[in-house]
């Protein structure tokens, strides 16, 4: 997994600190990964990495503020496109797709920190918290633009399907959860294939 978007203008010893974090985290956990290995690999001083993030958690923030931006990145991207509603809702099936087989092969980067911060008011857990609630209105949404039969309902299930289809990409492969995974989205949100 790679880190496809960071905030502009930030510092190239910033940007260091978080591509390298945000690709151990994602392979090999949060708390597994110490802040001396990632100061290490980053090329960067003990005092460049707090002046940045003055906590190993307000780096995990950080991070998970990266794959938010990522994932609304590619919702604007099928917006962009122009299409009707009911082929919107279509494309952001297929982006959701293709997100999972390019850049999260190893589940979901959101369950995966709430699995290591049990504490439902740490930040962590605020961020996780916060994404998935942006999640499930951006798809109601686009689900009630398309005229879906129960935008709200299919929107919440379109959220556990891609939860399911993450797990299930990483255990049985993507190559064979993707088709399920993209038929039973568009079965969900009433559109049509």
């Amino acid at each position: 997994m790679t880190t496809r978007t960071t905030p502009a203008g930030t510092s190239a010893a910033r940007e260091r600190l978080l591509r390298t974090a945000s690709e151990l985290f994602y392979r090999e956990g949060i708390h597994s990964v110490g802040v001396d290995r990632i100061i290490a690999e980053a090329g960067v001083t003990r005092a460049t990495f707090y002046r940045h993030f003055p906590s190993k958690e307000d780096l995990v923030e950080a991070y998970l503020g990266v794959e938010d931006a990522n994932i609304r990145g590619a919702f604007e991207a099928a917006e962009a496109s122009g299409a009707e509603p009911k082929a919107l809702v279509g494309l952001v099936i297929e982006a959701l797709a293709d997100d999972v087989a390019l850049h999260h092969t190893r589940g979901c980067p959101f369950i995966n920190a709430a699995a290591e911060y049990p504490d439902a008011d740490s930040g962590v857990r605020v961020a996780v918290a916060e994404h998935r609630a942006w999640f499930r209105s951006t798809l109601e949404q686009l689900l009630t633009a398309a005229e879906a039969p129960d935008p709200e309902g299919a929107a919440a299930e379109l959220v556990l399907a891609r939860d399911a289809a993450m797990v299930g990409g990483y255990l049985d492969g993507w190559d064979r959860v993707r088709p399920a995974f993209v038929a039973s989205a568009n079965r969900i949100a009433g559109v049509g294939a």
